[in-house]
């Protein structure tokens, strides 16, 4: 019953899509502009993060290029019209998500070392590689219902990047940046996507009427 849900289009769908990227696209702008353009123009409130960002652009630069990477290619990879008339682009571009996640969890497990912000970041990627882990072999045994939902939940991890950031102009907030709160947060934010992603499974399958 779960497979023939998930593989079946429904009239929802595509409305529920529109309104899901659409935010998530607005959500990633407003973080975009807010924390990472202002390290640009020095903003006061970021100097020193700005300075620990210069000294560490070895790790920062792939780190940072390979969440892009995972980030922006998720819109693409759940397309369904583009996976139907596209399926070698969709794989090959599954397999650069997969490296992209690979070498982000190093790096960002590597930039947070000796730092007080390590357990977090290490439960996020832990997380991170293990739903993308189980993508792969879900989709190499032709499992495509299990594939697809282990690959929503690797992108919901992908996405605690962006919105573990929404708060950084609050002041308040942004002052706890990099101690223990940090790694709290950021469990807590992988937790909750997670969660998030499997009450909308429920919800799904209990409800396919209404989906």
């Amino acid at each position: 019953m779960a497979s023939s849900t998930l593989l079946t289009a429904r009239p929802g769908d595509s409305r529920f899509k529109t309104v899901l990227w659409t935010c998530l696209g607005l959500t990633t702008l407003f973080v975009v502009i807010t924390s990472e353009a202002f390290l640009f123009i020095d903003y006061p409130l970021y100097h020193a993060y700005r300075l620990q960002v210069i000294a560490d652009r070895d790790l920062i630069i792939p780190h940072a290029l390979c969440g892009v990477i995972a980030l922006f290619s998720g819109p693409l990879q759940f397309s369904a019209p583009l996976r139907q008339r596209q399926l070698k682009f969709h794989r090959v571009l599954g397999r650069a998500y997969v490296i992209s996640v690979f070498i982000g969890a190093v790096t960002g497990i590597a930039l947070a070392a000796g730092r007080a912000n390590l357990p977090g970041t290490s439960v996020q990627a832990a997380a991170w590689i293990v739903c993308t882990v189980a993508a792969v072999v879900t989709a190499r045994n032709r499992q495509i219902a299990a594939h697809r939902k282990w690959m929503v939940r690797s992108y919901a991890v992908t996405f605690t990047f962006v919105a573990s950031r929404v708060l950084n102009p609050w002041p308040r907030y942004w002052r706890h940046v990099g101690d223990t709160f940090t790694a709290v947060g950021l469990i807590a934010f992988t937790l909750a996507s997670l969660l998030v992603v499997e009450l909308g499974f429920r919800w799904r399958d209990r409800h396919p009427a209404r989906a």
